[in-house]
C-alpha cells in the first residue's frame, strides 16, 4: 500500500507545528520525487550530528523522530524514525523492520524504491550541493590571482593559528613547497612537542593566539597563507553545554578574524594572498552564517570519507583556488580500513566513523564492536593505525613518551591529511617548490 504526499506533509507539520516550516524538495537530500516539509536550518545542523554510538542522532529523512531504527549494516551510520517508515514505506513497515536482525536501512538495501521512498542515484552529490547552496547570504566571489610564472615564484610564508600537530606544515612539505617561514600559534604542549620533533625545529611557535599583536604580524610577515580551525567544543551542537560563537572558546574565531584582517595585503600590494578556516559541520546554523558574514564567503563541506578510511565532515571557508572542485582519491590514499592495519590484523569494517578525542569513538555499529580482529579476538585501533587513517606518517605522534589516550586526543583534533593536500595543491601555481 502506498501513501500519498498529503499524508506525508501532515506528518511533518505535526513534527514541527511550533516552527516556521519551509517546503524543500527531497532532491536536496538523499531521496527524490516528494515535496517534504522540513525546517531547512534543522537539517543543516543535524544531518551530520552523531551520538556516542556513532549513529546519526536523528532520522535521515526528517531529522527528527521520537523512536528511530538503527541500520544493522556495520559500515552504515544511518537511522530512520518509525513515523517516516510507516508513512513512506507503508503502514506496519516499522514493525516488520523491528523483527529483522539485522535490519538494513533504505540506503543499504539493493532496491532504489520502497513505497513512495525512492533513493537517488546521485544522492551523495545532491547532499553536498544542499550544503553548498545554503545561501543565508550572498557574497562577491573571491579575488582570483593569476598564476605566477615559475621563475618568479618564491618560498611561501605561513601563519597557522590553532596549529595542532602541524598538519599544514606536513602537507606543504609533502607537496614539495619551499617554506620560508611557518609561524604557528598553539598552546597544547603535546602538540608543540610533535611539531618540534617531527619537523626538526623548523616551525616557529608563538603560543596563545590572543597575545599576537598587529606589531607581531608586521615583524613576522608578510604572510602568503593564513590557516586555522578554532576549537569546536562550544560550537558543536553535539555538546549540550555549548556556549556558541560569542562565549567560551567559540570567541576564539574572532581571533582568527582579527589576525586575518591584519595579515591581508594593502590595496596597493600586488601579491597573491590565501587563507583557510575550518570547523565542524554540526554547528548551529546561525553560528555558521555569522562566521560566513564575518569572513564574507560561504563554506564548502568536505568529508574525508572519499580519500580515507574514516568519515570526517568539515566546513572550510577560504579563497584557495578550486576549493569546491570534486574530492578525488590518489593512488597513495588508504581508502579501506584494512589498508591501515598492521600485519596479522583483520578489519571488521571497510570504513570507520568519525574519530574524535573520546576513546569510545573507536567502537563501531549499534553493538559497539571494536573494529579489528587479532588472534580471533576483537581489538582497538592501534596508534599507528589511527595515524594511517588520518594520513599521517606512522609514529608521527610517538614523541615524549605520550600514551595512547594522549595520542588519540591529538589526532582527534587534527585535520585529515589528504583533504588538506587536496585544498593546498592548487597553490603550486603560486609559490616555489623543490
Amino acid at each position: 500500500m502506498f501513501l500519498n504526499t498529503d499524508d506525508y506533509s501532515c506528518h511533518f507539520k505535526n513534527l514541527h507545528s511550533s516552527m516556521k516550516i519551509v517546503a524543500i524538495l527531497c532532491a536536496c537530500s538523499v531521496f527524490c520525487e516528494l515535496i517534504i516539509c522540513v525546517l531547512q536550518d534543522i537539517y543543516l545542523e543535524t544531518s551530520y550530528m552523531y551520538d556516542d554510538d556513532g549513529y546519526q542522532s536523528y532520522c535521515t529523512v526528517c531529522c527528527g523522530g521520537r523512536e528511530v531504527l538503527l541500520c544493522g549494516n556495520a559500515n552504515c551510520c544511518r537511522c530512520f524514525c518509525v513515523d517516516c517508515i510507516d508513512i513512506l514505506v507503508g503502514p506496519g513497515a516499522s514493525e516488520e523492520a523491528k523483527v529483522q536482525d539485522p535490519w538494513r536501512c533504505y540506503m543499504c538495501l539493493p532496491n532504489e524504491s520502497y513505497g513512495v521512498l525512492r533513493r537517488r542515484r546521485d544522492w551523495t552529490i545532491k547532499l553536498q550541493e544542499f550544503f553548498a547552496s545554503d545561501n543565508g547570504q550572498e557574497y562577491d566571489p573571491p579575488k582570483i590571482y593569476p598564476a605566477v610564472p615559475a621563475e618568479h615564484r618564491r618560498p611561501i610564508k605561513v601563519l597557522s593559528l590553532f596549529d595542532g600537530i602541524a598538519t599544514g606544515y606536513l602537507v606543504l612539505r609533502d607537496l614539495g613547497f619551499k617554506v620560508e617561514r611557518y609561524v604557528a600559534s598553539e598552546i597544547c604542549e603535546d602538540s608543540i612537542a610533535v611539531g618540534t620533533v617531527r619537523h626538526e625545529g623548523k616551525i616557529t611557535y608563538v603560543h596563545d593566539v590572543r597575545n599576537i599583536s598587529r606589531q607581531n604580524i608586521q615583524e613576522w610577515g608578510p604572510f602568503d597563507l593564513v590557516i586555522g580551525g578554532s576549537p569546536c567544543n562550544d560550537l558543536s551542537i553535539v555538546n549540550p553545554a555549548r556556549k556558541g560563537l560569542y562565549e567560551g572558546t567559540g570567541r576564539l574565531f574572532f581571533e582568527f578574524y582579527r589576525l586575518l584582517h591584519d595579515t591581508k595585503p594593502k590595496e596597493w600590494e600586488d601579491r597573491p594572498f590565501f587563507w583557510l578556516f575550518e570547523n565542524v559541520v554540526a554547528m548551529g546554523v546561525n553560528d555558521k552564517r555569522d562566521i560566513s558574514r564575518f569572513l564574507e564567503c560561504n563554506p564548502v563541506m568536505i568529508d574525508a570519507i572519499d580519500v580515507s578510511a574514516a568519515h570526517r565532515a568539515r566546513y572550510f571557508w577560504g579563497n584557495l583556488p578550486g576549493m569546491n572542485r570534486p574530492l578525488v582519491a590518489s593512488s597513495a590514499d588508504k581508502l579501506e580500513l584494512q589498508d591501515c592495519l598492521e600485519h596479522g590484523r583483520i578489519a571488521k569494517f571497510s570504513k570507520v566513523r568519525t574519530i574524535t578525542t573520546r576513546s569510545n569513538s573507536i567502537k563501531q555499529g549499534k553493538d559497539q564492536h571494536f573494529p579489528v580482529i587479532m588472534n580471533g579476538k576483537e581489538d582497538i585501533l592501534w596508534c599507528t593505525e589511527l595515524e594511517r587513517i588520518f594520513g599521517f606518517p606512522v609514529h608521527y605522534t610517538d614523541v615524549s613518551n605520550m600514551g595512547r589516550g594522549a595520542r588519540q586526543k591529538l589526532l582527534g583534533r587534527s585535520w585529515s591529511v589528504p583533504v588538506i593536500r587536496h585544498l593546498f595543491a592548487p597553490l603550486k601555481d603560486y609559490f616555489a617548490c623543490e
